[in-house]
């Protein structure tokens, strides 16, 4: 079994408590997943299933989107509104004023990680540190926001806006940024991705209908709410190989003479996808193999 299943991640389960409950269900500990959310968020948190966890690193796009709540008026020490209250204001924040200063967020930008995050500054993660009280001196990192938006009013001095943006790029602290540039405290109240690279909402299956197809349909029927590892590379240029090509590719020896330009490119064996190959000068080497070997 093997392949990408896209999971809408529920409320109040980290990222991990996922993997761990599909490896129960797929019974299998060969699982990765790509861009971890926070316990308090909601939607796409791609699975990597089998040979295809090989491609977590490999994926090339990078970009997410998210539907974001800001609760203007309050900060709190992680962020997001789970955390202790660090300061408040009893300022109202206007609908126009979210709708004019939106825009001055958008490009390239830095960003310094929040402190409760995974991110780790001598191999220790940020959250251990933050949950002892310490705070940790973080280098702002560059981050783009390629796209943000106003939605609506969700509340009482609240409002929800739509982010696409760059790897690496915290909701949590945008969200406090735009407060400090209303010139208010200002906190994430709700979070839920609507997509990761190259898959969306309308991709995505719940915990739940994973476990009835395990209990209705056996484990292998899974298999069919997969997406196959090769949608990953969607945007490489395909080559077939013919069977002598395929096993020197297995092998790890290099095929001369042979008839592409240089690049980079996803193999397909017999129509099935097997992996990535690098061509240079008429020489096709294997850069990563997705199929068993035997």
């Amino acid at each position: 079994m093997q392949g990408i299943l896209i999971i809408d991640k529920p409320k109040e389960w980290t990222s991990f408590d996922v993997i761990a409950k599909l490896r129960g269900i797929l019974q299998t500990r060969k699982l990765g997943h790509s861009g971890t959310l926070d316990p308090m968020a909601t939607g796409v948190l791609p699975v990597f299933v089998g040979q295809s966890a090989k491609a977590v690193d490999l994926q090339l796009n990078h970009t997410k989107a998210y539907r974001a709540k800001i609760k203007f008026g309050i900060s709190t020490d992680t962020g997001d509104i789970t955390g202790e209250v660090l300061c408040s204001s009893k300022a109202v924040i206007q609908e126009e004023q979210v709708k004019e200063i939106l825009p001055a967020f958008e490009g390239e930008q830095m960003q310094i990680p929040p402190m409760y995050s995974a991110v780790k500054i001598n191999g220790v993660p940020l959250y251990k540190a933050a949950r002892q009280g310490k705070t940790v001196e973080r280098k702002p990192r560059p981050i783009e926001i390629h796209s943000i938006s106003y939605l609506g009013k969700t509340g009482d001095n609240e409002y929800e806006i739509e982010v696409a943006c760059s790897k690496g790029t915290y909701i949590r602290v945008l969200a406090e940024d735009i407060g400090k540039a209303l010139g208010c405290p200002a906190t994430l109240s709700g979070l839920r991705r609507i997509r990761a690279g190259l898959w969306s909402e309308k991709d995505a299956v719940t915990i739940e209908q994973v476990q009835k197809m395990r209990e209705e349909q056996g484990v292998e029927a899974i298999q069919t709410m997969m997406l196959d590892t090769e949608t990953v590379f969607t945007p490489l240029p395909m080559v077939e190989v013919n069977e002598q090509t395929f096993h020197r590719l297995l092998s790890g020896a290099p095929t001369y003479r042979f008839p592409a330009e240089d690049g980079r490119y996803r193999v397909r064996f017999q129509g099935k996808f097997v992996g990535l190959a690098q061509v240079e000068q008429k020489i096709l080497k294997v850069e990563k193999l997705f199929c068993e070997r035997g």
